[in-house]
């Protein structure tokens, strides 16, 4: 059997940068270099998630028939919204000062410890209300009777050793956050979701229904088992509805809640995915390898494709970590940009928070973010039989380990051999000279001192081996942050829009590359680079992760996938698929149309459609389950037929 083609034809989600399907946090990214109805377009889409407008009326493209509203009921068109509103969108974007829909950075509630000691008369005393009162009592409490049934006199002999609620200022303030106003939890009843889950929800439907086709046209084509589902989160839901709630509740006085416990796994985002929103009942899972977590699901995905084990995957990740904990964990190993490090690396008394991160250049370290993204894949025979239309495909995944380590945080020779082998892979199916000439690299880019050096050196050398001149380096955490679990599907929906339309996003954070990035051979646009589109064939995705989880991915641009399903099938076929494809584009640009006017609510099926397992069918040859029009075919041969007696 020919090895099937994991195609790429849907994608989305929401980060820093506004929602991913149609290119439009791609755009954010590259905003002054688009031409001004793109400008106006992304404002727009940004201004109604961010509820700086409604919409009454049908949109028509970014024209509208009844007109946006502002808050104030004035009707307005989408030339006003992006006159009024378009520095709002820009400063509400991409990284920034945590805003205090997060928490307050100046004021995060915290315990001081406090002794308590009697005072030369030796006395010592309080009232509390009798319910109050700890069981066992401390030692050293003695509790006397004030008359008043409800209240105690407790009495300390000795020391106290007590905690008194207080705040403290964060060492960090900037994080890549969800566009200021953009509340996901807010589109469904989510129950006390935590937010990672909520985000999940509305990225995935975003990508599924960017595809322009129902879901259950696709589940006619496949059977039931030959649809996968690859997600997680790498910290794990970590917010008060999910770890961070059920870690801190007995501390905190509070109880556990039975939510806490279930929703808070990493795993939890594609088991929502499955119960919620496909109603799947094929394979399903999340492989968890630090910064590298998407590129390891996106492995799996396409092995399984090309293996033939299922027809259509859903992958991506989900990751809200802008919370206290998880900044002071990563502050305390030395990893982000604190503003302490900020003012001192500008010579300033105020942090700039914009740009906190500095990929390749003078820089002190990451910066968090959340982000939510999920892409569609099928394998090329369904892509044609269905019309849909394919912005890419991804045709290697490569994931190597460091070795012996001394500092498990620290870089190692795993990248040297994923970003060879990358390179390799795309030269042995495009050619050298699409290599050499028409690829670029989505760095890693974490805005690390070692990252800087140690990643330019891993390109430089590969860039060497492979007689690459000025290989284009792309760093997108410059404007997003760092995402963690969904970090590189970032990078994979920034590439799909540099394919798209044909600008590389410059590192525009950093304002000089860093004296000790020795790297001849790379080039590291930092100001946006206009190339054209169908200018870049090949794609590669490079993760650094703790701990040595390396992982690079080979991502082939849509025009360079046509040629090849050309020659596979025929310009016959071809021909018949783009006149399927045109009803798809149709059906993609309707969603289009109700995404621009805030209709972004996610799939979220709670208790329907419930399998009734009293009608499953279990035969020799497959199984039947009520609701499913195909079967879960049961017919195996044997592999190991050659060892057999």
């Amino acid at each position: 059997m020919k090895t099937r083609l994991p195609v790429i034809v849907g994608f989305g989600g929401f980060g820093p940068a506004g929602r991913s399907s149609c290119h439009h946090a791609y755009r954010r990214m590259v905003f002054d270099s688009l031409p001004q109805k793109l400008q106006e377009e992304t404002v727009v889409s940004l201004a109604v998630i961010m509820k700086l407008v409604s919409v009454e009326g049908r949109v028509e493209g970014v024209g509208v028939d009844g007109g946006y509203v502002s808050p104030e009921g004035t009707t307005l068109s989408a030339s006003d919204v992006d006159t009024l509103y378009r520095s709002t969108v820009l400063e509400g974007t991409l990284v920034r000062r945590i805003e205090r829909s997060h928490f307050d950075v100046d004021a995060v509630p915290t315990h001081k410890p406090v002794s308590l000691s009697p005072n030369e008369e030796g006395s010592l005393s309080f009232q509390v209300r009798r319910k109050q009162l700890p069981s066992p009592l401390p030692e050293g409490w003695q509790v006397e009777d004030n008359g008043e049934g409800s209240h105690v006199i407790v009495a300390l002999a000795g020391t106290a050793n007590i905690k008194v609620d207080c705040t403290r200022k964060m060492p960090v303030s900037s994080a890549g956050q969800l566009p200021t106003g953009f509340d996901p939890g807010s589109y469904y009843r989510s129950n006390f979701h935590p937010r990672g889950l909520s985000m999940a929800l509305l990225g995935a439907t975003d990508a599924l229904r960017s595809m322009g086709i129902e879901w259950q046209q696709v589940m006619e084509k496949v059977n039931p088992d030959e649809v996968s589902v690859y997600s997680g989160s790498l910290m794990c839901q970590v917010d008060e509805h999910g770890y961070g709630g059920f870690m801190q509740s007995s501390l905190m006085g509070g109880r556990v809640t039975a939510k806490q416990m279930a929703l808070g796994m990493n795993s939890m985002p594609a088991d929502f995915i499955n119960a919620y929103v496909l109603g799947s009942v094929g394979t399903t899972g999340s492989t968890t390898g630090a910064c590298a977590t998407f590129l390891y699901n996106l492995r799996i995905a396409i092995s399984d494709i090309q293996a033939g084990r299922s027809r259509v995957v859903l992958v991506g990740n989900s990751e809200a970590p802008v919370t206290p904990e998880m900044i002071d964990g990563y502050h305390a190993m030395g990893a982000l940009a604190s503003d302490e490090k900020l003012r001192k690396l500008d010579d300033t008394e105020q942090p700039d928070h914009r740009r906190a991160s500095r990929p390749f250049g003078d820089n002190c370290g990451f910066t968090l973010a959340e982000s939510t993204q999920y892409f569609v894949l099928m394998d090329d025979a369904l892509a044609l039989e269905l019309g849909a239309d394919i912005v890419g495909a991804v045709t290697d995944v490569f994931v190597n380990a460091d070795g012996h380590k001394k500092s498990i945080s620290a870089p190692g020779p795993g990248n040297y051999i994923t970003m060879a082998k990358a390179v390799a892979s795309a030269t042995a199916m495009l050619g050298e000279d699409a290599v050499k000439r028409r690829s670029f690299v989505q760095a890693h880019g974490s805005s690390t001192p070692k990252n800087r050096t140690t990643e330019a050196d891993v390109l430089q050398q590969v860039a060497t081996t492979f007689d690459i001149e000025q290989w284009p380096i792309v760093a997108v955490k410059s404007y997003v942050g760092h995402s963690l679990a969904p970090a590189s599907a970032d990078q994979l929906m920034a590439t799909l829009g540099v394919f798209h339309h044909g600008i590389l996003p410059g590192i525009k954070t950093t304002e000089v590359i860093a004296d000790d990035v020795q790297a001849d051979r790379l080039l590291f646009p930092l100001q946006d680079k206009c190339l054209g589109d169908k200018a870049m064939d090949v794609a590669f995705l490079n993760s650094k992760g703790f701990g040595g989880n390396n992982a690079t991915a080979c991502v082939i641009g849509p025009a360079v996938v046509e040629k090849m399903i050309e020659n596979r099938y025929g310009k016959d076929v071809v021909a018949k698929y783009h006149s399927k494809r045109e009803k798809v584009r149709e059906n993609s640009a309707s969603y289009e149309e109700a995404a621009l006017r805030g209709e972004i609510a996610p799939i979220y099926k709670f208790g329907e459609d419930m399998i009734d397992e009293s009608k499953i069918v279990i035969k020799s040859d497959g199984v039947t389950l009520p609701g499913y029009q195909r079967s879960v075919e049961l017919t195996f041969s044997n592999p190991y037929s050659d060892m057999m007696d």
